[in-house]
């Protein structure tokens, strides 16, 4: 089962990239360094719910 995720910023609070992600297989939450373009650097970047 896939679902839609944000990856939100944990400095600036946006969210800057959506992906998808098998809540079966990975069970935990996603996190990544990625570009923050309000920060212009990159930052670490948390899963968050989409609305749907």
């Amino acid at each position: 089962m896939t679902v839609k995720i944000g990856l939100k910023c944990t400095e600036c609070g946006e969210i800057n990239y959506t992906t998808t992600k098998n809540s079966k297989t990975y069970t935990e939450k996603f996190e990544a360094r990625k570009y923050c373009s309000r920060d212009k650097k990159h930052t670490v970047h948390k899963e968050v719910k989409l609305k749907s």
